[in-house]
């Protein structure tokens, strides 16, 4: 019996992904952001389902703020469900907004290439399609030659079993996501996908940069 339920269990979690959760009514937001401050920097990056980015970035000491959104496509203000069929373009990704002089964003990068798989080509575990790209979209020639830097580095080190296929191109355009996206993991712990993924993602990055958390 114990066996039987499970491999229904591990069955089922085969199957959740981020694109699963849709919202049945959505508060559309339409605005495109755009960031000021002579204090902080900004930073954009894609590594997947955007609720485990932020889940993430937001535990990490020197972050004011982080927006989940799009970027990266030609469809101007997108909604969720439209990315979702991967025919806008867009990747779903994170602003970043942060205290250079408490974090770098080479720490950053550090985070980034670190807590997800930057090898998988359009597809972070069950998460499937162009929307789920990696990208490092840069605000800055310094932020894109950093980038390539240590992209070209790692595949040189052989940190990676495979070639890292993150895209590295300039922020063309974001669009923050509905409301319901904002803060997703914070606000829906008991959600499967928050237990079963963004959770183990959590603690991964909590163990690796406990130094680095507020």
């Amino acid at each position: 019996m114990f066996n039987v339920m499970n491999v229904a269990f591990i069955s089922m979690l085969s199957f959740i992904s981020c694109a699963e959760h849709k919202s049945q009514t959505m508060d559309i937001s339409d605005e495109k952001v755009t960031v000021s401050g002579q204090a902080n920097d900004t930073a954009t990056f894609a590594t997947g389902c955007f609720w485990c980015t932020e889940a993430i970035f937001q535990r990490l000491k020197g972050v004011k703020k982080v927006t989940s959104g799009y970027s990266g496509g030609g469809v101007p203000n997108p909604t969720y469900e439209e990315v979702c069929t991967g025919s806008t373009g867009h990747a779903e990704c994170c602003q970043i907004i942060y205290d250079p002089s408490v974090v770098s964003f080479d720490e950053l990068l550090e985070v980034f290439w670190k807590t997800h798989d930057p090898t998988t080509l359009n597809r972070q575990g069950n998460d499937v399609g162009t929307q789920y790209r990696s990208a490092v979209f840069y605000h800055s020639e310094e932020q894109r030659l950093k980038a390539e830097h240590y992209k070209k580095a790692l595949d040189s080190s052989g940190a990676f079993n495979s070639p890292i296929v993150t895209v590295i191109e300039p922020v063309r355009n974001f669009y923050s996501a509905e409301p319901y996206h904002q803060d997703y993991f914070d606000n829906n712990p008991g959600n499967m996908y928050c237990r079963f993924v963004i959770v183990p993602k959590v603690e991964k990055f909590q163990k690796v940069f406990k130094d680095k958390l507020k």
